[in-house]
């Protein structure tokens, strides 16, 4: 198991999920098993599914413009023209690269992996570097891209250091990208509003549906641009970019405030529960947010090994193998799993 275990973080540090590799390599540990590898909310949204009839014609233009004025508004975003919906963002990320086809990339890490490969896939010269290099790097013709808050120690930057960004790139003719995929967490720190506007022509951000409204498996996201670029990236994306069942998911969820504003407070507590599980078995916790949190112990790699015995998949990283993230359990059983399992030393 353990030499097995190893191999299978590696499979796993670039992105959570994946449960079909862990049960192929481990088909003998205890089931169901529990995927706390991603940062998704465990209690999905009731969402609406669209009828057979909708399914069996293509989705009206019309419902797309309700679904990008609807979410706008729960953005801020005054122009529905600015909010441009996608197949998630991860589709929308890596596009972005051919749309803007800046002369080199700068990312803020370590962060969400995707970033940095897409716009190396696409052959751009490609920098990851820590904050405090980030008012150094803009450069002529340079996109710049910027996860807020972070994943996976939650870092967050302030509106006036992301306006000053943006700023300064906007002067040498870049573009600044600030990935809000857990913007709904705290709405307070979106830069969603500023996106596109005559104060911010050159910042695009990305916001994701499936996380925190817990149906990532529909795939719906958003990019909200100036005017000009989301015409743009609208062209690349065709008539249809999301499905009749993201259409009613999106059109229900984003207008349920009541419903958000109770997720927010129920995130908050389990992730507090979740850290005192975690510093009562040893570990330190280092960051995250309310759907994640990320720990630290001199033995992660092991406690690694030890929840998979258990069925339980956590995250870990390649570029720190201390680090291991934990996304929230679903219910009562899942939480008394987990907590057996972080009992027993590796």
């Amino acid at each position: 198991m353990d030499s097995g275990a190893d191999i299978a973080a590696g499979r796993f540090a670039h992105h959570g999920g994946r449960l079909c590799v862990a049960r192929s390599l481990f088909p003998d540990v205890p089931q169901p098993w529990i995927d706390l590898s991603t940062g998704i909310n465990p209690s999905s949204y009731s969402a609406p599914r669209a009828s057979a009839r909708e399914r069996n014609r293509l989705p009206e233009p019309s419902e797309l413009t309700k679904l990008e004025t609807v979410a706008a508004a729960a953005f801020g975003v005054d122009d529905p023209a600015r909010a441009v919906a996608t197949g998630g963002t991860e589709n929308a990320l890596r596009l972005l690269p051919y749309l803007l086809k800046t002369a080199s990339a700068v990312v803020a890490g370590p962060t969400y992996g995707s970033h940095a490969d897409a716009w190396m896939r696409a052959g751009i010269e490609t920098n990851v570097v820590a904050d405090s290099e980030l008012t150094t790097r803009a450069a002529a013709n340079t996109s710049m891209t910027v996860v807020n808050p972070n994943n996976p120690d939650g870092r967050v930057l302030n509106r006036e250091q992301l306006q000053a960004l943006h700023d300064s790139l906007q002067a040498n003719g870049g573009v600044l990208i600030v990935d809000e995929a857990f913007g709904d967490l705290e709405p307070a720190h979106s830069v969603a509003s500023l996106a596109g506007t005559d104060r911010a022509a050159r910042m695009i951000v990305l916001r994701s549906f499936g996380k925190f409204y817990g149906l990532a498996g529909v795939r719906l996201g958003f990019v909200i641009a100036s005017p000009a670029i989301a015409n743009q990236l609208r062209n690349l994306l065709g008539d249809w970019p999301v499905s009749v069942d993201a259409l009613r998911a999106g059109l229900a969820a984003y207008a349920d405030d009541t419903w958000a504003t109770k997720t927010r407070l129920r995130l908050h507590r389990a992730s507090q529960r979740l850290d005192k599980l975690l510093v009562a078995a040893g570990m330190t916790i280092v960051g995250g947010t309310s759907l994640y949190r990320l720990a630290r112990a001199p033995n992660a790699r092991a406690r690694f090994t030890q929840l998979i015995s258990h069925g339980i998949l956590a995250r870990p990283f390649d570029y720190d193998s201390t680090l291991l993230r934990f996304g929230l359990p679903l219910g009562a059983k899942d939480w008394r799993r987990l907590a057996d399992a972080l009992k027993v030393q590796p």
